[in-house]
């Protein structure tokens, strides 16, 4: 069977497109994160690696963990790529839905590299996926909101049926496709466990508000 790689961003659509590929019968080898180096954390997302890395070992999928800047983030990620061909990878998964230009910057060194690039949520409802998420047990907390979008209060918010019913009450795409806000997956069926987590120390600078989220190592089953 062909291994594919996962970009893994730490939050729902990732790990509902790591779910979707698992159902396509995809065998999904790696993880890929890009984090920024100065921080220690995924950009926007605000998670720390750290906690990207408890999600792994609950998916029981290895992470390839790329450290960038801006500078630097091209280049760290073709070189990220060159890296799995050489271990055998045939493509990478994406958690991509209705934003065409992110969509075609990935697809086009996905396919430099000698790539297949799999979008299995791509073109689908926000709203219709958002219910699957929740529907199929994963549950998800928001880690980062954009303040003009989403006010502050939705931080920390659980994904859950009633986020579902609340978030389809306001002006935003039900995904935070447009970036009105990022979550940190911590249960569901494409982990082998759930995650322990607490909120920790929030943060705010008049755009963006953003939760710490320290979690513990997955517990064995």
């Amino acid at each position: 069977m062909s291994a594919y790689a996962l970009m893994w961003s730490g939050g729902k659509d990732s790990a509902l497109a790591l779910w979707r590929a698992r159902l396509r019968g995809l065998r999904v080898d790696w993880l890929v994160n890009v984090s920024d180096r100065a921080t220690g954390r995924v950009r926007f997302h605000a998670t720390p690696v750290e906690s990207i890395a408890h999600q792994a070992e609950a998916a029981g999928v290895p992470l390839v963990s790329v450290p960038t800047d801006w500078e630097t983030f091209d280049a760290s990620l073709r070189e990220a790529y060159a890296a799995l061909v050489e271990q055998g990878c045939r493509g990478v998964v994406f958690g991509d839905i209705h934003l065409a230009d992110v969509r075609g910057w990935y697809e086009e060194r996905t396919r430099a590299a000698g790539l297949e690039h799999v979008e299995p949520l791509w073109g689908e409802a926000p709203a219709a996926l958002l219910a699957e998420f929740v529907a199929i047990g994963g549950r998800a907390v928001l880690t980062c909101v954009e303040t003009e979008k989403l006010d502050a209060s939705w931080l920390g918010r659980v994904i859950d049926e009633r986020f579902v019913r609340d978030v389809a009450a306001t002006n935003i795409d039900p995904c935070g496709e447009n970036g009105e806000y990022h979550s940190f997956a911590f249960a569901g069926p494409f982990f082998t466990r759930p995650l322990v987590w607490r909120a920790g120390e929030r943060r705010d600078d008049g755009r963006f508000a953003q939760l710490d989220l320290p979690t513990s190592a997955p517990v064995p089953a």
